[in-house]
């Protein structure tokens, strides 16, 4: 039996979304080894290596604020200095690398005074209280506060604020009282993200963190990802926090409110509750939204699998027309369109390629309009009365769902975005125990969703999907006979941009969901399927650069594009802190769960069935299907005024 073989990767745009760098670097040889003492604890380091990670190597812990493992080296807090043997000054141990044998002192009287002053300084401009701030008890300042003793303002404290809070965006709250200079939110949004909407004016004690032209934030590009507040050590960046109006909602009793959750938060929700990251609490959360007065609670997934069957039939559509009846203006690559701070990257710094983006809504929006239109019909409830909150990784949800063009009902498909951080404190507010809750299923008429939207929460997990119903679909067979237990592991990794290839070497009979669309599968029959994944709009960035030039993404059929390192799981609305072995563990604990589930393909979720049976009746992108669960979108171009 001929069998798909296993894909074939290209080389990486970017070793990983956190890295920064253009391409694979060459091999080089090793760096040579120092030794060093610190502490009194004699190591050797490879030639280079920062002070702050040859004191890990040891397990000494070093102070940081400025620094963060996700981002480049700025060394401008000064808290991490070191005495280092045979150097006058105090030297900063994550801007200092060790290039010969040396003996550092972490713990002298002098480091310890000069970090408590430190301190002392950043206080000095820090207004605010810290019991009304959202970051009380998960702030790195206050932390670093409490270890070092400072007991009182020593150098005086500011009494009153100095700039306006900015809360203009619909996603992110900027009170530049708080902030303390670190520039991990100016580095995070031009390195790690490429929007470069934060940045530095001033020199010396005048400088401040701006917009271009002091402008709001919702009056300059901004993409609403949120990767910024996930690395902000203060409260100078936070979400916009809606909390207050969901419990108004849950307080109405004229109003059903329902609430969809993502595999993301539910894999990340349990940090906040002192568990180890990715420890999985799905059914527990269950409990606890019942016990808060959610009337119906609803697994995201199962839209997650109605995105798979309808961004397919639009790419199955667009190759025919492409290969087949050779129309040479369609649009590819086509470009998934789940991730809202994606979407949004894209309107503003490629508006041409607007058209590459599939015109499916994100699995949220689709769920929120099955659920004023469907599931109102069967409850027997009106569509105005039915508020549809969503649990989300993403502060750009809160963007999206208030998109005027997400309303094919009537009224929004989601009226609210929570993201993990704001549920977690909604849940803390109510009393409830969160890991020692029992276990609760989802509501009906859903129930549980599949292993495929499961692992949509990961970078490349959506293009996993895709192609597990995509190789059953056209081939015939299962996709174990290709790929052990389904696992399709060539679509998954760390790299910021990666490509694979799936040669097409047999095909079968055009199932009946899709025999409106094709008369047979005869034209794929030979052909190499080429997808790229892509995450962190940095690397967004060097792929559409490389699309432009005629580069090897150029060659695609189909791209997984998600605007936050590791995807989802990296998202602005998680859990803080948030690192990449952290993200790792989230990923692996969907994942795991995927591998769990009995029904593990989109195209075999009894309710996306049920759905195309009884509400889309005309198909996958049929009429009925095009007005509820597709949209469109809008160039908007770099300037805003």
């Amino acid at each position: 039996m001929d069998t798909i073989p296993s894909s074939t990767e290209s080389q990486p745009v970017a070793d990983s979304a956190e890295s920064g760098t253009n391409t694979v670097a060459p091999v080089e040889a090793a760096a040579p080894m120092i030794a060093v003492t610190i502490d009194g604890i004699d190591v050797e380091v490879p030639y280079g290596t920062t002070i702050l990670d040859a004191a890990r190597r040891v397990g000494l812990r070093i102070p940081t604020l400025c620094h963060h493992d996700d981002l480049c080296t700025a060394g401008v807090c000064r808290i991490c200095v070191v005495a280092v043997e045979g150097m006058r000054t105090l030297q900063a141990a994550c801007a200092t690398p060790v290039t010969q044998p040396v003996k550092i002192q972490t713990n002298t009287p002098a480091v310890r005074t000069a970090r408590r002053h430190v301190v002392d300084l950043m206080l000095a401009n820090h207004y605010g209280d810290c019991t009304v701030c959202k970051r009380n008890n998960n702030c790195e300042l206050q932390s670093l506060a409490k270890e070092y003793g400072v007991d009182y303002y020593r150098f005086g404290h500011p009494t009153e604020p100095k700039y306006p809070i900015d809360r203009s965006s619909p996603s992110v709250v900027r009170d530049m009282n708080k902030c303390v200079l670190c520039r991990r939110c100016v580095r995070t949004c031009s390195e790690l993200q490429g929007v470069g909407a934060l940045l530095v004016k001033g020199r010396s004690v005048r400088s401040r963190i701006a917009t271009f032209g002091d402008k709001p934030l919702s009056s300059v590009v901004c993409i609403n990802c949120g990767q910024c507040i996930n690395r902000c050590p203060t409260g100078a960046l936070t979400e916009q926090d809606q909390t207050d109006e969901v419990w108004a909602m849950l307080d109405d009793p004229t109003k059903h409110v329902v609430i969809q959750t993502a595999p993301s938060p539910r894999a990340a929700i349990g940090e906040c509750f002192g568990l180890e990251a990715g420890t999985q609490v799905t059914y527990q959360l269950n409990t606890a939204l019942k016990r808060m007065g959610f009337d119906g609670v609803f697994d995201t997934n199962h839209t997650a699998d109605l995105t798979i069957i309808e961004e397919g039939t639009e790419l199955i559509i667009r190759l025919y027309q492409a290969l087949v009846q050779g129309d040479t203006d369609i649009a590819l690559p086509q470009f998934t369109s789940c991730s809202p701070g994606w979407v949004k990257y894209l309107e503003h710094f490629y508006p041409n390629a607007v058209p590459n983006l599939s015109s499916a809504k994100s699995p949220m929006q689709m769920f929120g309009a099955l659920l004023k239109t469907y599931y109102a019909d069967k409850k027997g409830i009106d569509p105005k009365d039915i508020v549809v909150v969503a649990l989300m990784p993403c502060t750009a949800k809160k963007f999206e769902c208030n998109r005027p063009e997400l309303c094919s009902s009537g009224f929004k498909d989601v009226d609210y975005a929570l993201t993990t951080r704001e549920l977690a404190k909604m849940i803390a507010e109510s009393g409830i125990d969160l890991p020692h809750l029992p276990k609760s299923p989802f509501d009906e008429p859903f129930g549980d969703g599949t292993g495929s939207g499961n692992i949509f929460g990961a970078t490349g997990g959506v293009m996993e999907a895709a192609l597990r119903t995509v190789i059953e679909v056209v081939t015939g067979q299962k996709v174990e006979n290709f790929f052990d237990h389904a696992n399709i592991l060539p679509v998954r990794g760390i790299e910021g941009a990666r490509m694979a290839e799936i040669p097409i070497t047999e095909v079968g009979q055009v199932p009946d969901l899709f025999k409106s669309l094709v008369p047979d599968w005869d034209w794929l029959k030979g052909v190499t399927l080429r997808v790229g994944i892509v995450h962190g709009s940095a690397n967004a960035k060097r792929v559409m650069e490389d699309i432009k030039a005629g580069g090897p993404f150029s060659k695609c059929h189909f791209i997984e594009f998600m605007a936050c390192p590791s995807g989802c799981l990296g998202g602005g609305g998680q859990p803080i802190p948030t690192d990449a072995t952290i993200r790792a563990k989230r990923s692996q604990a969907i994942y795991q769960i995927d591998s769990d589930f009995s029904i593990r393909k989109s195209h075999e979720n009894p309710v996306v069935l049920q759905l195309y049976r009884e509400f889309l009746t005309d198909g996958p992108c049929g009429h009925i299907a095009h007005h509820h669960l597709h949209t469109h979108y809008s160039p908007r171009g770099k300037f805003m005024s």
